[in-house]
């Protein structure tokens, strides 16, 4: 096996993984903390979509839905849409559930004493969420975000299902070129050492955020 020829053709496909996994964390984080706020809002105009959307995007596979939003817009609605968006779409949506989920639970942690100790001394709600409550709930979800995060590395490789040349697919089109298996193996040590860079800006994180001890 050329290793002069595979590790490029590797390397090329984790480029498109990680474009993939960082433009998903750019919209799928403060999608998250939106639907959050939103969630906790009693109007059931606004609870009951949020609801349903959380329950769509959690009860249903993430293959679906990137197979929904492959093939929805195109065959349904007569619009083309490019295989990286319609990938990107879909880990966004999805994603973006599962923080919001974790955000609310983070937010919910928080006594409520504080926001009312705020606005005794003329805190508004926003001053209240994003210098009391927002920093909390950041050092709180950083375990649970991490694992999210490491769980979308491993994630990207569903993009192939829908065309999309990421890591997995160059692995897969080395070992059938190849007829061997080693591709693979490269490919799972490319997303180990992925994995280990994001464990580590977590672990870095989190102790940076220690003073809060709430």
């Amino acid at each position: 096996m050329n290793y002069s020829v595979v590790i490029p053709y590797l390397l090329e496909g984790t480029v498109t993984a990680l474009k993939l996994f960082a433009l998903t964390l750019l919209l799928a984080v403060p999608l998250g903390l939106l639907v959050a706020r939103l969630r906790a809002i009693k109007n059931p105009l606004v609870n009951l979509p949020v609801k349903f959307y959380l329950l769509l995007m959690r009860g249903t596979p993430l293959l679906l839905q990137l197979i929904f939003f492959m093939y929805f817009p195109p065959f349904v609605l007569g619009i083309s849409i490019d295989r990286f968006i319609a990938a990107l779409i879909a880990f966004s949506l999805n994603y973006g559930a599962y923080f919001a989920e974790i955000f609310r639970g983070g937010i919910d942690s928080i006594p409520q004493g504080q926001s009312e100790a705020a606005k005794v001394l003329g805190f508004s709600s926003w001053q209240t969420f994003s210098k009391i409550t927002l920093p909390q709930v950041i050092k709180r979800v950083i375990p649970a975000s991490a694992n999210e995060c490491m769980t979308l590395v491993k994630d990207t490789a569903l993009a192939q299902t829908i065309g999309v040349f990421e890591l997995f697919r160059a692995a897969q089109n080395t070992t059938s070129r190849e007829v061997s298996i080693i591709p693979i193996f490269i490919a799972g040590a490319f997303y180990l050492v992925m994995n280990s860079v994001v464990a580590a800006i977590f672990n870095r994180a989190e102790k940076k955020l220690s003073y809060y001890k709430g």
